[in-house]
């Protein structure tokens, strides 16, 4: 059962993969891995440091190619009409798979049969962050400068429709506010414009911007998680500042385009089971505010999508 265990670090798993024969047969040539992000956020922290375990694994280069646009649908829907051999993967997360789907128009893609499921990484909260050295220092001030004028509260995320635009607009209804959202390419350019002064905020996955935070460059003001985070412990809950209906998580995840063997499946199942159970993978995953969501299996990954689609559906409706 998904979400059995929410523990910061990744607890070690144990996954018995399917018999193997002929396993010299992939890969055969270097295998890419979309990002459907721009280089810098919690996705692509991710993967090139699996990416490199993998190349020993397999003997073969694993390359991230950083693909961005639609809020992560256009290299979603890339790595969804590629040829499924294995040597196209995608790591992507709840924008392109659970929120974009109930978006118009809808994307290039089927959540629920464009993809061949692998392995789930773990969930991260979204943090609300400010220009350090500005005027506003705390939640309370930032919902006093928003009900002054929604673009006094301006704020950036990865996309139109990634979860930091959601989380955004999910506590600007509790908060009885309004926002006025700036859709960026990934989680360093929505950083540099509120270094630069173009915008007063940013909404993103906490992972990004734990150097920002921790270097004092942004002051983060709250993470959409019931308990602190251990990346950047002087940060307050969402429910400690008094919003707990705007907790929320982007979770991520390995897959392939529908149609990838079970073979190759349970050999990067095998891998991965392996790889995040080292401790250097379970210190970086609690460094970058990494949530366990258990061990799931394809199929219940693919159910987990369709109930995060249906979940964000009338939060979607509601942002517009």
């Amino acid at each position: 059962m998904l979400l059995r265990r929410r523990h910061l670090l990744l607890a070690p798993v144990l996954l018995a993969a399917p018999a193997v024969h002929g396993q010299g047969a992939w890969p055969n040539r270097p295998v890419r891995i979309i990002n459907p992000y721009a280089p810098g956020g919690t996705s692509d922290i991710l993967m090139r440091f699996l990416a490199a375990g993998m190349e020993r694994a397999f003997g073969q280069p694993f390359v991230v190619e950083n693909r961005p646009g639609a809020g992560g649908a256009v290299g979603t829907a890339a790595a969804a009409a590629a040829t499924p051999d294995g040597h196209t993967l995608l790591i992507t997360n709840t924008g392109p798979l659970a929120v974009s789907v109930s978006m118009t128009p809808p994307p290039a893609y089927d959540p629920r049969r464009s993809f061949a499921y692998i392995t789930m990484f773990g969930g991260a909260p979204i943090l609300c962050a400010v220009k350090g050295d500005g005027p506003i220092r705390s939640m309370a001030d930032y919902k006093a400068a928003a009900a002054v004028r929604p673009d006094a509260a301006s704020f950036g995320s990865s996309g139109v429709g990634s979860v930091g635009h959601l989380a955004g607009m999910l506590w600007a209804r509790e908060a009885g506010v309004e926002l006025l959202h700036a859709p960026f390419r990934g989680a360093a350019d929505a950083e540099q414009a509120v270094l630069g002064g173009s915008t007063t905020s940013l909404w993103n996955t906490v992972g990004a911007h734990t150097g920002g935070v921790r270097g004092g460059s942004i002051r983060g003001l709250a993470v959409t998680s019931e308990t602190r985070i251990s990346s950047v412990p002087d940060v307050p809950t969402i429910v400690e500042v008094g919003f707990p209906g705007a907790v929320a998580s982007n979770w991520f995840l390995l897959a392939g385009p529908a149609g990838l063997s079970a073979e190759i499946v349970g050999r990067i199942r095998a891998h991965m089971a392996t790889a995040m159970a080292e401790p250097a993978a379970r210190e970086r995953w609690a460094n970058i505010g990494m949530v366990a969501l258990g061990d799931p299996t394809p199929a219940e990954i693919a159910d987990f999508v369709a109930r995060e689609g249906t979940r964000w559906a009338p939060v979607v409706r509601a942002a517009g």
